[in-house]
């Protein structure tokens, strides 16, 4: 955060002389008295082009084209690989996920089932749904982010809320 220069620190004093305070306790009318900072002198460095940078979809947000959609919506598309997280920790959900992701890739799987479980609202005594909850960021931090696609809701089928599909690019290799 930087200061405020001395013109900027005197409009500031100014504006805040206005203001009127919530409670009803009486503050000073008198606005802090403000010392200039020494002025450096600047040094003048070559400027380097930095590439703008923009921020990657979340993985969630990715399109497929609409045949995908429609066939992931009605339930026809058939997972390729299946992984459940039933009754993992936050740790090992993390870690079956990486090796999960590792092998489908390697076995050019173009879709994966993501069994997480439903989200549960509430407080009881164990904190639930912290899994489903953080999925989407572990995805798209993943060392395989690149090779993911797409991230939809699995269909009723395949267990509704509670899973989801992870749509693979296809291998390049062949």
């Amino acid at each position: 955060m930087r200061s405020l220069n001395p013109d900027e620190a005197e409009l500031w004093a100014r504006v805040a002389a206005t203001i009127r305070p919530l409670s009803r306790q009486r503050l000073d009318p008198q606005p802090p008295e403000i010392k200039p900072k020494p002025v450096r002198q600047r040094v003048s460095l070559p400027r380097v082009q930095a590439k703008p940078s923009v921020p990657p979809k979340p993985i969630g947000e990715r399109t497929l084209d609409g045949s995908w959609d429609k066939r992931l919506r009605g339930g026809s598309v058939e997972p390729d690989s299946i992984l459940d997280l039933h009754g993992m920790t936050l740790d090992t959900a993390w870690q079956a996920i990486d090796r999960g992701l590792e092998r489908a890739i390697r076995a050019g799987d173009r879709v994966m089932l993501l069994i997480t479980g439903h989200h549960r609202p509430g407080n009881p005594p164990i904190a639930r749904g912290r899994i489903r909850a953080a999925v989407h960021d572990w995805l798209a931090h993943s060392r395989h982010a690149s090779q993911i696609a797409a991230v939809r809701g699995a269909h009723r089928r395949h267990g509704g809320g509670g899973s989801l599909y992870i749509i693979l690019r296809r291998s390049r290799a062949g």
